[in-house]
């Protein structure tokens, strides 16, 4: 007997077949004064501009030339199709569609498919996905199956929901399969017309008129074979959420809930003597639109308040607000990322104390001037100056490490800061050669009073054929007036095909 997965998992897939056209409508104003134009969108295939999508009363135009479907239809609307802004709006649709389950997937160009296994009565949340976006102005189609393979053919291809699963998909066409135009053509010649006509022929002669990925699509299709979809975002650690049976149009209230999941998460996050490194909440309007604020920590973070300072500190930093619209029937905080949350020790200098306050200060300007405002230097195995030293998000970066403290009574043999790339300077040596006697830079005569070097430096044998690879000779120098520069000299006399040049790399003071 052929075991079917079908009968364990459940699959809800949403189709959108006039996508572009509904986008348009909903995001153009001006589409709103041709609520019967027949539109159509184009692009180039084939050396010619054909229809790649259409409105619902122009869908018998899909395919043709734009000169044929003007031939057809002379008052027809072409606008040039934009798949970018295509995708974007999918893209916002599935996020509002995982306030039924984390497991959301895109599918091709214009549908979502979503595992609701486990998630209650996947009736219930097919007719309420399907309410929400024909409210909202969307031509969906939708469709339950026990695989996404099933349930995306179903959505596309059946024109009402059937109370048969089985027998519905065997009523598909075999355009279901997705086989490329050749292998179509090929099996309606054979009289081989519905997904029906082929799973009754065995499957050895298929697999080796038209390969193992047919027959593999249609076991699929058919729920002989497993299958599952692969989410947009993993699933975070942890969830906590407030569904309302009445949205709430007030920001300060939806806030107070925020809070109070920050309080819940602060329990569980203590049981698991863990802590949180990035929050993520989610609004979710009741027109099916969603907002998200995330807020990030250096350290594992588990207060309810700290995490609620955060947030403010980000909502703060919004250029556009948090906008209610209608209201939100439903508010999302999830963890994503967990750290163990060891307990710390006050040390009687009050180090740790120190750290935990420098932690919650790089917390609170990243929330409200970015992550990537803030660096913290880290260094590095390299012997090249530059690629010493990693500047990192301060918020991201590890542990500081130990930096190479200079010897007792010695100068530091590394400047303070480095230009990025080195200035270049006019240096007059008194041989070739020889340390730099004096130096142009900035429009400014330096005398050099005292130097030390050189420190040679070789270059990355990888990059010998580049003028960045040559050899580099650094001098510490101070001038007549006491200021200190990093310079080197950029290849050696007779030794390399360019001709040496110098280089102001870093200040000491």
């Amino acid at each position: 007997m052929t075991r079917r997965f079908s009968e364990t998992r459940r699959f809800l897939a949403l189709y959108w077949p006039h996508l572009a056209a509904d986008r348009l409508r909903r995001t153009n104003g001006a589409a709103d004064s041709l609520p019967n134009a027949l539109l159509v969108f184009t692009a180039k295939q084939r050396g010619a501009m054909r229809i790649v999508a259409t409105c619902e009363r122009a869908r018998g135009l899909a395919g043709l030339t734009l000169a044929d479907a003007r031939a057809r239809e002379p008052d027809l609307v072409a606008i040039d199709a934009d798949p970018t802004g295509d995708l974007h709006m999918l893209e916002r649709i599935a996020d509002g569609c995982d306030r039924y389950t984390p497991m959301v997937a895109l599918d091709s160009d214009a549908g979502v498919t979503l595992d609701v296994t486990g998630c209650g009565d996947a009736e219930a949340i097919a007719d309420d996905a399907a309410t929400r976006l024909a409210a909202a102005g969307w031509q969906v189609r939708h469709a339950l199956a026990g695989t996404p393979e099933a349930a995306q053919a179903l959505a596309r291809y059946q024109t009402a929901p059937a109370a048969d699963e089985a027998a519905a998909v065997r009523r598909l066409p075999i355009a279901a399969l997705e086989a490329d135009d050749e292998t179509e053509l090929a099996l309606r010649r054979a009289g081989l017309k519905t997904i029906g006509d082929l799973a009754a022929r065995p499957s050895a002669p298929l697999a080796a008129r038209f390969g193992s990925d047919l027959t593999d699509r249609l076991a699929r299709l058919l729920g002989q074979s497993d299958s599952r979809i692969t989410p947009r975002r993993a699933p975070p650690a942890l969830v906590f959420e407030r569904r309302f049976a009445e949205p709430i149009a007030r920001t300060e209230y939806a806030l107070e809930m925020l809070g109070e999941l920050a309080a819940e998460a602060e329990v569980a996050l203590a049981e698991r003597h863990m802590g949180g490194r990035r929050y993520a909440a989610r609004f979710y309007r009741s027109d099916g639109v969603a907002r998200d604020l995330s807020v990030e920590a250096s350290l594992p973070l588990r207060g309810a308040k700290d995490v609620m300072r955060l947030f403010g500190e980000r909502l703060d930093a919004l250029a556009d607000p948090i906008d209610p619209g209608f209201g939100f029937d439903l508010i999302r905080l999830a963890v994503p990322l967990l750290e163990p949350m060891a307990p710390t020790q006050l040390q009687l200098e009050g180090g740790a104390v120190a750290e935990g306050e420098l932690a919650a200060l790089i917390d609170r300007l990243s929330a409200r001037a970015g992550k990537g405002k803030f660096r913290r230097l880290r260094p590095r195995e390299s012997h090249i100056p530059e690629q010493a030293v990693l500047a990192l998000p301060a918020i991201d970066a590890p542990q500081p490490a130990d930096w190479d403290a200079p010897e007792v009574g010695e100068p530091p043999s590394r400047p303070i800061h480095l230009f990025d790339p080195p200035q270049m300077i006019d240096v007059i040596a008194e041989v070739p050669d020889g340390p730099p006697h004096r130096f142009r830079w900035r429009r400014g005569v330096h005398e050099v009073t005292r130097f030390e070097g050189p420190e040679r430096i070789a270059a990355q044998w990888w990059k010998r054929d580049d003028n960045q690879g040559l050899t580099r000779d650094y001098y510490r120098v101070e001038d007549a007036r006491g200021r200190r520069f990093w310079i080197f000299r950029h290849g050696l006399y007779g030794a390399e095909r360019v001709a040496p040049g110098w280089y102001m790399h870093g200040l000491f003071a």
